[in-house]
């Protein structure tokens, strides 16, 4: 994970939501030293800043092992940039599924690229989530965890890949705007992100963590 790409608060909200539970251990865009993944679950790719293609020049070192990971059963979570990294033009391991930007659907509920909050609904529940140019999925069979207001995707599990096109690790500084402070989740999304962790990624038999 590498700032201002994977963005330091995106990474510091992701280690709030999952540390609780499970060790979290960092990487940045310098290669690892041997053995770096053989104990590894899971890869996370938090959100970014900036263009989704610096994927070749920030995973060139690390690219191999994180492949091999993937290949021997390793889980997969992408929340924004990440949701997008698993696409065709970058790790590619997708089935038929196709990641696009969201605002750039024809009945998309916003149609430009800026920090706000969306309705959302997760997992049968209406929600106000973190947002700023996410994902939605088309094509292909996966498990919809959530949809945005025009019934498109917003998080999908296909496999042992989990995407997730809202910022659920989103902290209190990302809305410091007037007109978003009372969307603030008081940590509520930070149990959600935990929760879809271990119940779609790392097979804790649905446990009901809270």
């Amino acid at each position: 994970m590498h700032h201002p790409f994977c963005s330091i608060e995106s990474v510091n909200g992701v280690i709030q939501a999952l540390s609780s539970v499970y060790n979290v251990r960092i990487f940045t865009k310098h290669k690892v030293p041997d053995g770096f993944f053989d104990d590894i679950d899971m890869v996370v790719f938090p959100g970014g800043h900036g263009d989704a293609g610096s994927f070749d020049h920030l995973l060139r070192a690390n690219i191999h092992e994180i492949k091999k990971l993937l290949k021997r059963g390793g889980r997969y979570l992408g929340i924004c940039m990440g949701a997008y990294w698993a696409g065709s033009y970058y790790f590619d391991i997708l089935e038929d599924t196709r990641v696009v930007q969201y605002i750039k659907r024809r009945t998309a509920d916003i149609r430009s690229s800026y920090g706000t909050t969306l309705p959302v609904v997760w997992r049968g529940s209406e929600e106000r989530m973190y947002f700023y140019d996410g994902p939605t999925f088309t094509g292909g069979e996966f498990e919809k965890i959530a949809t945005y207001a025009n019934g498109d995707p917003m998080a999908i599990v296909q496999g042992s890949i989990g995407l997730i096109g809202c910022h659920l690790e989103s902290e209190q500084s990302w809305y410091q705007k007037k007109n978003m402070q009372a969307h603030w989740h008081h940590g509520k999304q930070h149990k959600m992100l935990l929760q879809f962790v271990a119940d779609y990624l790392l097979e804790e038999s649905q446990m009901a963590l809270f």
